[in-house]
């Protein structure tokens, strides 16, 4: 088999997978792919960490450690998933199909994120603040037990404008590079990146080398997603709202900690008129950030339902997007 069978992926798939995700979401009965890369992500960390070498050195293997073995994987599945699908068997070949289809939808999270920050919603709409907190857990990192209403609505918002970056627009844009396994590939560097990332005492050396790539896979998604947002900005509120958006998102989407995060983030905190950011306690230690964005909004009750709406444009305006440039040049890189 030619080895750019192994990247091929038809528009087709993609919207298949797309629509799947936002159909079925993440099947709590099924075994979710990265929860097992998440695994191995500890087990290869916990051998490393046995070695008496420099952490820089042990995150350089880590890295090249996991994607190894999970590409190794990748391309094991793809042949035999690209021999049924070669097969003069008809259910082989709706079986791999489908089976394609399936995975590549399991690395999006378009359905997931919206339906937590739904969640989020339902109790705050209830009045249930405790639970509304316990389950922004889900979404966020930061300490959620004494956060307000009106803090719970902003923390939901920066998640879903950071997440539709890393949950939809870059994944869909490595899966339109370099098909499955570049799909894989940016799930598994961004999984890394959420597991030993931390500029703590434990990770700040072991997770340098992961860190810095997810940023350098990031870069380029991360200024599309806020680009996404500027054009929702503009379907949803005029040109005003989506003016307001663009000079956030070049004013302050470079204030984040993160050189990424902070381009989506931006741009939606302009168009809500919020104030993003700030100091956030983490397991209890204060960590101080710059504020993004301006308080302009004094009604805070549309902030998650307006958010949601905003992630769910962006995420089918890409997919427009990348669709027309995959027909106009079929072919892409190969």
């Amino acid at each position: 088999m030619n080895f750019f069978e192994y990247l091929k992926v038809e528009v087709w798939e993609i919207l298949l997978a797309f629509f799947l995700d936002l159909l079925i979401g993440d099947p709590e009965f099924i075994p979710h792919p990265i929860v097992g890369i998440g695994k191995l992500i500890e087990k290869t960390e916990n051998f490393l960490r046995k070695f008496s070498i420099s952490e820089k050195v042990l995150g350089i293997f880590l890295f090249l450690g996991v994607n190894s073995i999970v590409l190794s994987l990748v391309f094991l599945g793809l042949f035999f998933i690209l021999w049924g699908k070669k097969s003069e068997y008809v259910g082989l070949k709706i079986f791999s199909e489908g089976l394609f289809i399936f995975l590549i939808s399991q690395f999006l999270a378009l359905k997931g994120l919206i339906r937590e920050a739904q969640r989020v919603e339902k109790f705050l709409i209830s009045g249930d603040l405790v639970s509304a907190r316990r389950a922004l857990r889900a979404l966020v990192g930061r300490d959620t037990e004494n956060l307000s209403e009106k803090k719970i609505r902003i923390a939901v918002a920066e998640s879903l404008s950071e997440n539709l970056n890393d949950a939809v627009l870059a994944p869909l844009f490595y899966l339109f590079l370099g098909g499955f396994p570049g799909l894989v590939f940016y799930k598994t560097v961004n999984t890394l990146d959420s597991m030993v990332g931390y500029r703590d005492e434990k990770y700040l050396k072991l997770g340098w080398f992961s860190a810095k790539m997810d940023d350098l896979l990031n870069y380029l998604p991360a200024r599309i997603s806020g680009l996404m947002v500027v054009l929702t900005s503009f379907i949803l509120g005029g040109s005003s709202l989506a003016k307001r958006s663009f000079i956030t998102m070049l004013r302050d989407g470079r204030k984040h900690l993160s050189p990424n995060s902070g381009i989506p983030e931006a741009a939606l905190a302009g168009f809500l008129g919020i104030k993003m950011g700030g100091p956030h306690f983490y397991k209890g230690v204060l960590v101080e950030k710059p504020y993004i964005g301006e308080e302009l909004l004094s009604d805070y009750s549309l902030v998650i339902k307006t958010s949601c709406k905003v992630v769910l444009i962006s995420s089918f305006l890409f997919l427009v997007l990348a669709i027309s440039l995959k027909i106009i040049f079929p072919k892409g890189f190969y």
